[in-house]
């Protein structure tokens, strides 16, 4: 059966795809729950008007990360922490000391997910973070970790 997907499905598709699925997924899970349309003449034009949209906007989504690597990029972020007399720190360095600090040195509102610390940061020095602002936009900061 041919379907037009109204929202994001799982291993299946986009919103605005035209999948062809069994009968019995479409009748008893895609079309109850209004994860798709029946794909007729009409309805096929909106879709490709809804895919050519979400194009547009995943392009327009990729130029603003790219915008903010740009600013960000080879930044370097300087945070305070509790540390003791062999350089350990008391605590760990942590994704929202990450972003508290990046927002400090540049004015840039980040979210947990786009920062990738990957593993913990328990001592001075620099420590290298990954910003991943998109699945196409991703690079590193350097974190400089000095004593409080």
């Amino acid at each position: 059966m041919k379907l037009i997907l109204t929202k994001d499905v799982p291993s299946l598709g986009k919103k605005g795809d035209v999948v062809e699925v069994a009968k019995g997924y479409a009748r008893n899970y895609l079309l109850p729950k209004k994860f798709a349309i029946e794909a007729n003449p009409g309805a096929l034009e909106a879709a490709e008007k809804i895919r050519q949209a979400r194009v547009e906007a995943e392009e327009k989504a990729r130029r603003a990360a790219e915008g903010v690597a740009q600013q960000l990029a080879g930044t370097r972020v300087v945070i305070a922490a509790h540390a003791g007399d062999e350089g350990q720190l008391y605590g760990s360095v942590s994704v929202s000391d990450v972003i508290e600090g990046i927002n400090r040195f540049t004015g840039v509102e980040l979210e947990r997910n786009q920062v990738v610390v990957e593993k913990p940061i328990k001592e001075i020095g620099l420590h290298e973070v990954i910003i991943k602002l998109h699945p196409e936009v991703e690079f590193p900061i350097t974190l400089d970790v000095i004593p409080a």
